[in-house]
């Protein structure tokens, strides 16, 4: 083998490995919801995660701030709305502009997802020193840098 095929497939493996350890800890975090009357995706706990810092935000704000499509997060307010997660009052100063905020049920659901996220947290490095902590992270921020100089 060519060093760059060997350097392909260490990086095949490492982004594999990243890929598979995601989607454990997504599958894991939500398990706590799984007995619950909500079916939360990733995306609808970011937009929440965002309405629980920012209480009285927009869409426009959340657009702003997540740099995603308007239409695709309109879509998951409303799907949000009609859990009744969200709810939201018009702009005293602009009528056209919806000021959203998690309704109490949304605020147990986001509670409970952050507990088992401190929890996955603590467990995923158990064993690890906080030199090792640090160490993968200063790696992991390399692999960002890295792909980072391709944008």
């Amino acid at each position: 083998m060519t060093r760059s095929t060997n350097n392909s497939s260490a990086a095949e493996a490492v982004f594999e490995s990243i890929h598979s350890l995601m989607h454990l800890y997504r599958a894991q975090q939500y398990r706590a919801l799984r007995h619950g009357p909500y079916d939360l995706t990733h995306m609808e706990n970011k937009v929440l995660g965002f309405f629980a810092r920012q209480p009285g935000a927009t869409l426009s704000d959340l657009v702003q701030r997540s740099g995603r499509d308007k239409a695709q997060l309109a879509r998951l307010i409303k799907g949000l709305r009609d859990k009744g997660l969200l709810e939201g009052e018009a702009d005293a100063s602009d009528r056209r502009s919806v000021r959203l905020r998690l309704t109490e049920a949304a605020r147990a659901v986001h509670q409970l997802l952050e507990e088992q996220t401190r929890y996955l947290d603590a467990l995923a490095v158990e064993g690890f020193s906080d030199e090792e902590c640090q160490h993968l992270v200063g790696l992991l921020e390399r692999v960002r840098a890295n792909l980072d100089r391709a944008s």
